[in-house]
């Protein structure tokens, strides 16, 4: 079962992942990926290379390459048990395929090792992953707006990610915020953003730290009031951020969305008791 229900959510994401992968960022890193894997494979181009297996085969793996490839499953597999989201598995098995390839180049031949290094620093820098495009129901503040928005009615419960583009956490948990915003949005419960890595002073005034050591990215903060209720993930006296995890079930539960969900709609329909009048005065009908 612990091995059927990984596969079977794997199956259910399957579409999803193909449409990922033609993306021109995914289909570079992949390519980087199994860089070293074609040319220790590709006839024409693996008999030039050295190699230390007793037959002197240079177009198989040696046994320190498997050893090297083995630790790699096993770092991803560790870090993908913390993974909430198809895209954060995936860049796991990028991520450190592209480490394993500078291990295996530079122990191959540091010349390719040096080049393998500067193609990937130079992808890093140039290319970036895509960012989510789908549908949502999400306000964008500034650093101008975010405060009158909050606080322009007492009655609407605001939910607010503070994030950065830069942060891989970010992008990989925009796909899950978009989809509570599509379930929970209402009159009185909306859903909002702000780009901290870009309104520096948002960040100051609302203590979220920008620092990758703070682990921070992203935040979510509840406000009820124009005032900030609760936020997760939770900042120790060393303003580190507790660890917790990001999925929509710890979402809904901790911020308790289906009883705020229920409360608020309410609010809809105090909103549909009043028309106004030619005059532009609030009137009850009904």
């Amino acid at each position: 079962m612990a091995l059927l229900t990984p596969l079977l959510a794997f199956l259910y994401h399957l579409p999803q992942v193909y449409k990922w992968l033609l993306k021109p960022y995914y289909v570079a890193s992949l390519f980087m990926s199994v860089a070293f894997l074609l040319i220790r494979k590709t006839p024409g181009i693996c008999e030039h290379l050295s190699t230390q297996r007793e037959d002197g085969n240079p177009c198989d793996f040696d046994w320190r390459e498997v050893e090297i490839l083995m630790f790699l499953s096993a770092i991803v597999m560790m870090k993908n048990r913390r993974a909430i989201t198809v895209e954060q598995h995936v860049g796991n098995i990028i991520l450190f395929s592209k480490v394993a390839n500078v291990i295996l180049f530079f122990r191959l031949d540091i010349r390719m090792g040096l080049l393998y290094l500067t193609l990937c620093i130079v992808f890093l820098m140039t290319c970036k992953p895509p960012l989510y495009m789908g549908p949502e129901y999400i306000k964008y503040f500034s650093d101008k707006t975010i405060d009158d928005e909050l606080e322009r009615d007492n009655r609407v419960t605001w939910i607010v990610e503070f994030f950065a583009n830069w942060s891989p956490e970010c992008q990989s948990f925009a796909a899950v915020y978009a989809d509570l915003s599509l379930k929970y949005n209402c009159a009185g419960l909306k859903f909002g953003k702000v780009d901290i890595g870009r309104y520096g002073d948002v960040s100051k005034k609302y203590k979220v730290s920008t620092s990758p050591l703070s682990k921070q990215l992203p935040s979510l903060l509840l406000f009820q009031g124009g005032k900030e209720v609760m936020r997760r993930p939770q900042v120790d006296k060393k303003c580190r951020a507790v660890s917790w995890s990001f999925t929509e079930e710890n979402i809904i539960r901790e911020f308790n969305l289906n009883e705020l969900y229920q409360k608020s709609k309410k609010l809809n329909k105090s909103k549909g008791d009043w028309i106004k009048d030619d005059a532009g005065v609030n009137r009850a009908f009904g």
